[in-house]
């Protein structure tokens, strides 16, 4: 519902279709279910009702809530792969942006975020913003985008992110996480792409040291008042480095902002 209520705020002067899902999964059964039921139909019905009526009540609440003409709002609920399922319900429905809420994992070996939030993050085709738990919408002043300067970007892999930005007017802060290995050619080569691809948006580029880099953004974050962390998914990328690291790696380093990860269309043969 957190998450629901900032998306509201942020698209609150944009015409949107949102489509509130839930996918439940069979795996979540054991056998001892099944022998209660009278058969796996039975199941499916009773889970789809219940959860089609649950739904069916947030979207009644939140149209009174916000009474928002601009805003129309769909009931989808699937029994299946949770990520397989997302990304059909994507394709079908021409999905441009997930929004999901994140209370993060629980357990001492925790990591920034819970496992259905990491997995959507990596393996769906559509761009994904995460609302940490209690994050309310406080406006858009600072955003801050973080590249290693590794590849080459095309303008529409960026293009969630400008039209984020375009809509309050936000100072964007690149933020390169450097190391020993990049070449001087490179980041003046991808520095001047990313200005053509941001245009007449404010921006700037900042470099971090790549060696305490968990740190360095966190500070950074805080110090600069940014109000939404960015960046791209792609091989040896700082998400990646970001969703293997342990616990005790990245204390310290609390994600408390919106956090929008932009698909790779770049694919391998490794994806």
């Amino acid at each position: 519902m957190n998450a629901i209520d900032y998306a509201m705020e942020l698209y609150k002067d944009i015409p949107c279709e949102f489509y509130i899902i839930n996918i439940q999964k069979a795996s979540s059964f054991v056998s001892d279910d099944l022998m209660m039921m009278s058969s796996t139909a039975t199941i499916y019905q009773t889970l789809i009702a219940a959860a089609k009526k649950s739904i069916k009540n947030i979207i009644h609440n939140v149209e009174s809530k916000y009474a928002n003409k601009l805003h129309s709002f769909h009931s989808i609920v699937d029994y299946d792969n949770f990520i397989d399922g997302i990304n059909q319900i994507c394709e079908i429905k021409a999905i441009d942006l997930i929004i999901m809420g994140t209370k993060g994992a629980a357990g001492a070996e925790k990591m920034l975020f819970g496992s259905n939030t990491v997995h959507v993050m990596q393996r769906c085709n559509v761009n994904v913003l995460a609302i940490p738990n209690g994050c309310q919408f406080e406006g858009l002043d600072a955003v801050a985008f973080t590249s290693n300067y590794s590849s080459i970007f095309k303008d529409e892999e960026l293009l969630t992110l400008v039209d984020i930005i375009k809509l309050y007017d936000s100072e964007l802060n690149v933020l390169h996480l450097s190391d020993e290995d990049y070449l001087s050619e490179s980041h003046n080569q991808i520095t001047k792409l990313l200005d053509s691809s941001f245009g007449k948006i404010k921006h700037q580029f900042i470099d971090i040291d790549g060696k305490e880099v968990f740190k360095a953004i966190h500070d950074y974050i805080e110090t600069n008042n940014i109000k939404m962390l960015t960046m791209m998914n792609r091989k040896h990328s700082f998400l990646e480095r970001l969703f293997t690291k342990h616990l005790v790696e990245t204390f310290g380093f609390k994600i408390d902002i919106p956090f929008l990860v932009m698909k790779n269309t770049q694919k391998t043969s490794e994806n």
